[in-house]
C-alpha cells in the first residue's frame, strides 16, 4: 500500500468515530436519517435565515435535539453521548441564541 502510514491510522480512526456516531444518530434507521429530519424541520421556515448566526446555533441545537428524540423514539442507549448530555447542548444552544438574538 502506498502512502504515509499516518494517513490509514487516522482513517481508521475516523471509520470507528463515522461508526460510533452514526450508531447514535440514526440507530436502527436511515444511516443519513439526522440529516433528512432536520432538514425537514428547517424547511417548515421557509423565511429563516440558517445562515445568520442564530441560524447556525439552531440548526445545531435541532441536530442535538433530534438525536435525542430518536434516541427516546427508537429506545436505544447511545454510544459517544447520552440523552442527558444531548438535553444539556440543546439547552446551552438555547441560552446563546438568546445572546445572539439579542446581539442582532
Amino acid at each position: 500500500m502506498n502512502g504515509h502510514p499516518g494517513f490509514y491510522e487516522l482513517t481508521k480512526k475516523m471509520n470507528s468515530t463515522h461508526s460510533a456516531k452514526n450508531h447514535d444518530y440514526a440507530k436502527g434507521g436511515d444511516a443519513l436519517g439526522n440529516f433528512k429530519r432536520v432538514s425537514a424541520i428547517k424547511r417548515l421556515y421557509p423565511n429563516m435565515d440558517w445562515s445568520s448566526p442564530v441560524g447556525v446555533c439552531l440548526g445545531y441545537l435541532l441536530k442535538q435535539l433530534d438525536c435525542g428524540m430518536w434516541m427516546v423514539s427508537e429506545g436505544y442507549e447511545p454510544e459517544v453521548e447520552n440523552y442527558k448530555a444531548r438535553m444539556i447542548d440543546v439547552a446551552v444552544y438555547s441560552l446563546i441564541s438568546i445572546i445572539l438574538n439579542e446581539e442582532e
